[in-house]
């Protein structure tokens, strides 16, 4: 098996605990002093070592778990430890039901059989479009010999082979966990990209699907703009441009969309002002979006949390943006041009995007801010979107204190189910809107209220027990 080192007993609890004892262990392990930031290491290891970035709940709780140590941070003392419980509850309830140790996908590496020339990201790729997982596996453990990196930029060319949502925050959600697990455990961490990406390969050859068109598109718009030939610009773009751009990004095609982003890169606009034009044309989908016209567990008919449209996107955008912003300029690059792609829905896509809030913001008529908080919340319990967003929206346009506002849906993030997305969900719209012009950024917060509106109504399972074992 693989070992962790100090990290391993704790592991070993959140795998091998069975789920009715699993919080009442986690929570006197918190009480006997250890802390969050090794329990949410310990459980990205634990996810990665059992699934690999194999299955769909399992890597759905990965995901969750940066996030959840990030609202943490914004909480009082007495309740930091509830988001992270609620994820490993989740992620530990997973590894049970798929048979805990004895089904564990990740084993040692082996790093023999090096040929003539040494691997490059390029050799990795290749071995993952054949699809051989085995080859893949042996180059990447040839490859984590550099530093992390290194290696993270030797994954980016299989991540750029397609517009999937869980391939891209699931790549950066592991590049973020090092930053508590350890610089040591990238090669566990990263590994499960090359998995998954080889699984979701080995789909598209099975299925006889069409390989994605990005493929194609990302290395002529490339050489066509001579992109690689100098820095990004520095060049910032003003309120028109980025709200020109947002829109018309929402409404391309995808390979106009990558076209749009290699074309702002080509003219000097700077990566922060490309990114902020992407995650808005993702926040447009939030607003915009009528709701699903089909239930599905967890999603009724008319809501727009867990996968939909929007909240896909904007993780997505999220997810592109911190990728470009640690990697090498090459991949930079083209991160936000696959991005540009990613974020497109041209077509009937865009067509259906025609639902509008404005009738719920015209009868918005509190100013003062306990008054506006108290409608917020009143409108969530209801399930009210329109009129939850509305209210934050106008919250925003009277240049009121943010932090209330944050406060009040962080709760919910925290307590509700949210269909596995609500985490990381929140912590998007923290970053985005912490880097969105004034002009915009409330459009943020008022996507994050709709789509808590959309998700009241279904605890997270183990949440309340955790706030009984905690006192709060």
């Amino acid at each position: 098996r693989l070992s962790f080192g100090s990290l391993e007993p704790l592991v070993d609890l959140l795998q091998e605990t069975p789920i009715d004892l699993l919080l009442p262990a986690l929570v006197g392990k918190i009480h006997s002093g250890t802390e969050l930031k090794q329990l949410v290491a310990a459980g990205a290891l634990a996810n990665a070592r059992t699934f690999g970035g194999e299955d769909y709940v399992g890597f759905h709780a990965f995901m969750a778990l940066m996030p959840a140590w990030e609202m943490s941070r914004e909480l009082p003392a007495n309740r930091r430890a509830l988001p992270i419980l609620k994820v490993l509850y989740r992620s530990s309830n997973q590894i049970q039901k798929q048979g805990g140790k004895s089904t564990e996908v990740l084993k040692p590496l082996n790093a023999s059989g090096q040929g003539p020339t040494p691997p490059t990201a390029e050799t990795l790729r290749a071995a993952v479009r054949k699809p051989n997982l085995d080859e893949a596996e042996q180059v990447f453990a040839l490859l984590s010999a550099h530093s992390p990196e290194q290696l993270y930029n030797d994954v980016q060319p299989i991540i750029e082979d397609d517009t999937d949502v869980h391939r891209v925050v699931l790549a950066y959600r592991a590049w973020a966990a090092l930053g508590l697990a350890g610089r040591e455990h990238a090669t566990t961490l990263l590994r499960q990209t090359v998995r998954y990406c080889v699984k979701s390969e080995t789909g598209y050859i099975n299925g006889k699907r069409p390989l994605p068109g990005i493929r194609q598109w990302l290395p002529k718009l490339v050489d066509q703009y001579h992109l690689l030939d100098k820095p990004f610009g520095s060049r910032k773009a003003d309120d028109a441009w980025i709200d020109k751009t947002s829109q018309a990004l929402m409404n391309a095609t995808r390979e106009q969309g990558a076209e749009i982003v290699a074309a702002s890169i080509a003219e000097g606009f700077s990566r922060d002002s490309i990114g902020e034009a992407l995650a808005l044309a993702a926040n447009l989908q939030v607003l915009r979006d009528p709701g699903r016209t089909q239930a599905y567990p967890l999603k009724p008919i008319g809501s727009v949390h867990g996968d939909s449209y929007g909240v896909h996107a904007s993780d997505s955008m999220n997810a592109w943006r911190n990728i470009a912003a640690v990697c090498d300029h090459r991949n930079a690059v083209c991160s936000m041009i696959v991005a540009g792609s990613h974020v497109a829905i041209g077509g009937m896509g865009a067509e259906r995007m025609k639902y509008s809030f404005d009738s719920h913001h015209d009868a918005v008529n509190a100013i003062r801010p306990d008054a506006l908080l108290a409608e917020a919340d009143a409108s969530i319990r209801e399930q009210n979107q329109g009129k939850a967003a509305a209210i934050v929206q106008r919250y925003g346009e009277l240049g009121l204190a943010t932090r209330p506002v944050f406060d009040l849906l962080l709760r919910y993030a925290t307590s509700e189910d949210g269909a596995l997305h609500a985490e990381k969900y929140y912590r998007t719209v923290s970053e985005e809107f912490a880097r969105t012009r004034p002009a915009f950024r409330w459009r943020q917060l008022a996507g994050l209220a709709r789509v808590t509106a959309s998700e009241y109504g279904k605890r997270a399972d183990g949440y309340e027990e955790a706030c009984r074992l905690l006192k709060v």
